[in-house]
């Protein structure tokens, strides 16, 4: 495999195929990669799926792929990703490898996250060679995937002897390798999830709260202060934090949590949660003065349930609480 990314997309007929590719779990994720490895001249051979929408999304990305059984992939694949979610990984991996699907050789590839290569350690027994794969990006289901994998950072762990493999096979699907340890996936995980994934429901929460509050396209209002504020943490980090909790301005954030609490309550444990964090990392970078810190955290302390007024200094002689 070639250790250099590719110039450009080339058809699979311009080149010998290198590798036949199968997926396991035609999710959003298996789809795109083997489109993405076909791209670079390997040959997506064989793909499973269960729900009429992995059935789907195989046609749509894969058109020419045969829908087999997990087993029938195996037959025919030397280069297997298995891109099911990661509850299910290690009992797949266990199935699999029981059943004599895994081949000597066969090139074993999860992208999950959380696992390095350990969950593989049946396959391995059965003379496979295990990879971990994961793209650090979020996945639509649909073709602008690929095109969204140029330059994405994968998380790859595996065996020394193989570090080269999978470094190719990254690049080649337009990726960047970055390598984690074995010990240190779920904290890259975790990492990563609260990162993104939660950041998606902040800002579902922050567009309903719009509406609410009268504005006809939430979208627009929230993308150039979203874009802006994001490039600014991955520039500046601590230092691009701002608003009232960063500030100090308890009777605002006593205000915001009472509005929260009337209008939509569900909204509320994690504001007070998000401004607990904000407070720590202000105070910690001096940004928040500790004087004016003592009256927002009284606040915060009483899990919102203000009505809006700031009272000042209300701990009651405790400290805060911790966050939820």
């Amino acid at each position: 495999m070639n250790a250099t990314a590719p110039k450009g997309p080339l058809d699979a007929r311009d080149r010998p195929a290198r590798l036949t590719v199968g997926v396991v779990g035609a999710g959003r994720v298996g789809p795109a990669l083997a489109a993405a490895l076909r791209l670079a001249g390997h040959r997506p051979v064989a793909v499973s799926g269960v729900s009429d929408a992995s059935v789907a999304r195989a046609a749509a990305q894969l058109p020419d792929v045969p829908l087999v059984t997990p087993a029938e992939v195996l037959a025919r694949a030397e280069l297997v990703l298995l891109t099911v979610p990661d509850d299910a990984l290690p009992g797949l991996v266990e199935g699999l490898a029981e059943t004599g699907a895994v081949r000597p050789g066969q090139l074993i590839v999860h992208t999950s996250g959380r696992y390095g290569t350990k969950v593989l350690d049946p396959a391995l027994r059965a003379g496979a060679l295990p990879l971990a794969l994961h793209p650090a990006m979020t996945f639509t289901g649909t073709s602008v995937d690929v095109q969204r994998l140029a330059g994405c950072s994968f998380g790859v762990t595996a065996p020394e002897q193989l570090r080269l493999a999978a470094e190719a096979l990254v690049i080649e699907m337009g990726g960047e390798p970055e390598w984690i340890a074995e010990e240190s996936r779920p904290l890259y995980h975790a990492a990563l999830a609260l990162g993104a994934n939660h950041l998606v429901t902040l800002v579902a929460q922050s567009m309903e709260l719009l509406r609410t509050a009268g504005v006809a396209a939430p979208d627009r209002m929230l993308g150039p202060l979203l874009g802006a504020a994001l490039d600014n943490a991955l520039r500046s980090g601590d230092a691009a934090l701002t608003g009232p909790v960063a500030r100090g301005d308890a009777g605002t954030v006593a205000a915001h949590i009472g509005e929260l609490r009337a209008h939509a309550p569900q909204a509320v444990a994690g504001y007070v949660a998000m401004a607990r964090a904000t407070a720590d990392r202000a105070l910690a970078h001096g940004m928040l003065k500790p004087e004016l810190a003592e009256d927002l955290l009284g606040v915060l302390a009483e899990d919102g349930r203000t009505d809006g007024r700031s009272d000042g200094g209300r701990t009651g002689g405790t400290g805060p609480e911790e966050p939820r």
